[in-house]
């Protein structure tokens, strides 16, 4: 059976022009945020240390941890609250429909009793407080007539609750059970966050107006604000407070993060230090959310980069954490000395992984946009998108050099490399095959079958071409000429993915009728078949170093491992390794496989069992 060895997270899901609020468990040093229907737990300390929690039926948007630390609320867009344990498979305790729409933020009592909501009621209420454990109201919250983006429970008694949103009031909530006292009209745009300091004494709201305005915790009378000679150029999306109360951290969409030191009266917040930022200035950098939590600040971006900083040294640069927040289609593995992955999701954001460290950064892919295919060689990597283009890019040390560019005409739909002559390359179009050798494109064959699927042999001299009627074409390849061979019948859908074994003896094909076959490339015959227990479509194929293992990825979710040569009934099976379907699969070595799929995350199983 294969075991979990390492999951490299998404990144947090992020949207402009709001702010994101992440939280965390400060016993733990855990931190909860959400990218689609995901919540991803991810310890601070090891940020390899991931567990990802899928059962919401819709886009999750807000996770807590209840003050023990023993449960988590998560929320969605459909105004659902999950309440499920931390410990053994995240035993789900309550699920309850709060509001009717969106929720924004949820927060809990410090006794964990109760749970504030917040968002989009579509009319009806924006903003309800519950008990945990039977989901009955505690009190009436009126005084938003448009969404609520933030809620606040004060964390020492007299209970209260402050709520802020995109109609510029502060309403602030005496109870339980929960009543309106007063309402609070000092910014003059959206209030984005609200939250109490962990001593009770004061809370804080940020707006879009770029103030920051403090109040007494208990009365809710205004105390100050923060100094607006220093202040943010743009809007303030999200707040916390050090573990102390003496401190605040800010974010804006200016893309800078700002430590404020709170005057004990909260008669005044004065800069303490604008956190470095080492970005390249695009619209990606702005910042919306953040979270002091004990020796840690962090601060996330829009393009989903999750930076680390030490409280006790702030001038060292941080530690930068990110990952893909779409579908990871592609996933390869770079020939270095030292094993490098390569992942690319279709909104074009191309990541490299080192196995055992993780995340290694971004490449800067200015030159192409959207990435449907991606084929890595010892020196270079050949992309495609969704237009007629295909780029050859070199690899520059860490980063790729510049593109060229070539048309074949139409979209492509596969992309292989010879492996050992890396000029050579065959691109699947709908009508045919088109030879490029380096930057030049040898000719276009035009083939009587919609094609779906193609792979060239490392030498460059033969070509298998997989067709919609479910038919695997052989051609020998003779510089712009190809010649047919043979032609093989055995699939009955359409051709998904075809794939040489490293020694070149076999080679693999799958469809969308969920059947994967190895061929003997000499004899022509079955190799290993009845390869049939996928329940969907195979997405993709990966040959183990040696040729003796072939692992197929599906939209089931799983992924399978046959041995060549034994029967297919003794296969391995990764259960649920991707909700949504598993798109790419590559072997590092021998016993570990890599993964990557719809929920954005890419893992390492190891296939020897302890």
């Amino acid at each position: 059976m294969a075991t979990l060895l390492e999951t490299y997270a998404c990144a947090p899901s992020t949207e402009r022009g709001r702010g994101i609020l992440i939280s965390g468990d400060s016993k733990s040093n855990n931190i909860l945020y959400c990218t689609g229907r995901s919540v991803i737990i991810r310890n601070l300390e090891n940020p390899l240390q991931v567990s990802v929690y899928s059962e919401h039926a819709y886009p999750v948007t807000v996770a807590r941890y209840s003050p023990n630390g023993e449960w988590i609320a998560s929320a969605d867009v459909s105004g659902t609250v999950r309440i499920w344990g931390t410990h053994n498979d995240y035993v789900l305790k309550n699920e309850f429909r709060v509001l009717s729409g969106r929720i924004d933020d949820l927060q809990w009592s410090f006794d964990g009793m109760r749970i504030v909501a917040c968002g989009d009621g579509k009319g009806k209420s924006f903003v309800r407080a519950f008990m945990w454990d039977s989901g009955s109201t505690v009190g009436d919250f009126d005084g938003h007539s448009r969404r609520v983006l933030s809620c606040a429970f004060k964390p020492t008694r007299p209970f209260r609750i402050v709520t802020c949103g995109e109609d510029f009031l502060a309403n602030f909530y005496d109870g339980p059970p929960f009543k309106f006292n007063m309402s609070i009209r000092d910014h003059s745009n959206f209030v984005n966050c609200v939250r109490f300091s962990p001593d009770g004494s004061k809370f804080i709201t940020v707006s879009s107006d770029r103030k920051g305005i403090i109040y007494d915790g208990k009365t809710g009378n205004k105390l100050g604000e923060l100094s607006s000679e220093d202040g943010h150029k743009g809007s303030i999306y999200a707040v916390s407070w050090s573990p102390d109360s003496k401190q605040v951290l800010t974010v804006s969409a200016d893309k800078s993060a700002k430590i404020w030191d709170i005057v004990d009266d909260g008669s005044s917040g004065i800069l303490h230090k604008t956190l470095s930022c080492t970005e390249s200035g695009e619209v990606e950098d702005m910042l919306v959310g953040c979270l002091w939590q004990n020796d840690f600040l962090l601060t996330i971006s829009l393009g989903g980069t999750i930076n680390l900083y030490s409280a006790k040294d702030l001038d060292k640069s941080p530690l930068s954490i990110s990952g893909h927040m779409k579908n990871v289609t592609i996933l390869t593995l770079l020939k270095r000395s030292e094993k490098m992955l390569l992942t690319s999701s279709y909104d074009g954001v191309i990541i490299r992984w080192i196995p055992g460290k993780g995340y290694d950064g971004k490449f800067d892919n200015k030159q192409f946009g959207l990435i449907k295919l991606l084929v890595a060689g010892e020196d270079g990597v050949i992309a495609s998108g969704f237009d007629n283009k295909v780029y050859r890019v070199p690899l520059e040390g860490d980063n790729l050099g510049p593109a060229e560019i070539l048309d074949v005409g139409s979209q492509p739909k596969d992309l292989s490399l010879a492996l050992g002559h890396p000029d050579l390359a065959i691109v699947a179009i709908e009508s045919g095959v088109v030879l490029l050798n380096g930057s030049k494109v040898l000719s276009t064959v035009k083939l009587d079958f919609i094609v779906t699927a193609a792979a060239l042999s490392p030498d460059g001299s033969e070509a298998i071409v997989g067709g919609q009627d479910g038919k695997l074409r052989i051609y020998s390849v003779s510089g712009d000429t190809i010649t047919e061979q043979t032609v093989l019948e055995k699939h009955r859908g359409a051709i998904t993915v075809i794939k040489y074994s490293p020694d070149v003896t076999m080679f693999a094909s799958a469809d969308l009728n969920r059947e994967a076959v190895v061929w003997d490339r000499a004899s022509k015959e079955v190799k290993l078949n009845n390869m049939l227990f996928n329940t969907a479509r195979i997405n993709n194929l990966a040959w183990s170093p040696d040729s003796t293992l072939v692992a197929t990825g599906s939209l089931d979710t799983c992924v399978i491992i046959y041995e060549v040569g034994k029967p297919a009934s003794s296969r391995r099976t990764i259960k649920g390794a991707h909700i949504g379907g598993v798109y790419g699969l590559t072997f590092i070595d021998q016993d570990r496989v890599v993964s990557s799929g719809e929920d954005g995350c890419v893992r390492l199983w190891n296939l020897i069992s302890e």
